[in-house]
């Protein structure tokens, strides 16, 4: 009887059952309050999305979609597996997983934010609990930067409020308002409870080109030394990039309590792609779509992208970014 009675419920609740839109509508966070109170959770769960409904995250099934699905970035591969992975197993972490990736355009910083959603939950970047958020979309005017802080806040708290494992990220932050980003800083802190929620368990991640002039001196740096690029080591970059950040004007974390109380817990450089990362890139693509590797249009897709410094071109100017377009003529032939 009691069943039954679960069920009627569950038919009941399912207009609230919404996907959610950014930013987050008083309807999910209503949603998020009822599911907690159903007495059948598991059962409320096989209609539809609940928070933390995949199983446990596989160490193995994340490393192996980064290294089929990203070149070229061995620094971000590394850090990327162990502060996730640790982070998921860790049952009581002290706050929550903050990671700042940067890099030109192309080098798969939105890529590898939409990794980590799919190996978390099975919806990926389209889950209920992971929440995009772009500056130039969603914190467009200057002028409003006081309403947005209210609003970030507002938003946050609704979603961990209905999920305690959610994932923000903040695209463009080289384009966020200066001064923005510092109202959730109270959120990434060492609090068990803000305002009766904890945020311990959620994760942030920050994507953004700036410091990327700096990982490509280093990189270049590498380069003419005749050594390889799988030698450069986090230390060799990590503080520096930080710095760069913090002190730059044009940047959403110039002079940022996040950056100075500590509060980004990596900062992950995403160095610039080279012709034969490219190639790669090109070569899966065709691979994702069902066509022969056809090496021939392989190369002559990547040759016909450009490459920077002008003089020794070594690096691609969009990394992967453009190469699926440009895909297309030649497959149409």
């Amino acid at each position: 009887m009691k069943l039954g009675r679960a069920v009627v419920a569950l038919l009941l609740l399912a207009p609230f059952a919404v996907r959610a839109v950014e930013p987050i509508s008083l309807g999910l966070a209503l949603a998020g309050v009822l599911t907690g109170y159903i007495s059948y959770p598991r059962l409320y769960c096989l209609f539809t999305e609940c928070c933390g409904q995949k199983r446990s995250l596989s160490r193995e099934a994340l490393q192996k979609d980064l290294d089929n699905k990203l070149f070229g970035q061995h620094l971000a591969k590394k850090v990327i597996l162990n502060a996730v992975s640790g982070f998921l197993s860790n049952p009581k972490p002290k706050k929550p997983l903050t990671l700042s990736l940067h890099g030109w355009t192309g080098t798969g910083k939105n890529f590898v934010s939409k990794i980590i959603a799919e190996n978390i939950y099975e919806g990926g970047l389209n889950s209920d609990y992971v929440h995009l958020f772009v500056a130039t979309l969603h914190f467009p005017h200057a002028s409003n930067v006081t309403l947005y802080k209210d609003q970030l806040q507002m938003w946050i708290r609704g979603n961990v409020s209905a999920c305690a494992r959610s994932i923000f990220i903040f695209d463009e932050m080289d384009k966020m308002h200066a001064g923005l980003i510092d109202a959730i800083k109270p959120f990434l802190d060492y609090y068990d409870v803000v305002d009766d929620v904890s945020y311990q368990k959620a994760i942030f991640i920050f994507l953004s080109n700036a410091g990327a002039e700096r990982i490509t001196d280093v990189a270049l740096d590498f380069w003419k030394s005749g050594k390889q690029r799988e030698d450069i080591k986090l230390r060799d970059m990590e503080h520096a990039l930080s710095v760069s950040v913090f002190n730059n004007k044009n940047s959403g974390f110039w002079h940022s309590s996040l950056i100075d109380r500590n509060l980004i817990d990596y900062f992950v450089p995403f160095l610039p792609l080279e012709y034969k990362h490219l190639k790669m890139c090109i070569r899966v693509e065709m691979q994702s779509r069902g066509y022969e590797v056809d090496e021939d249009i392989i190369s002559k897709v990547a040759e016909e992208m450009t490459f920077f410094p002008k003089e020794e071109r070594v690096f691609s100017d969009k990394g992967c970014k453009t190469v699926f377009t440009k895909l297309d003529y030649y497959l149409d032939d």
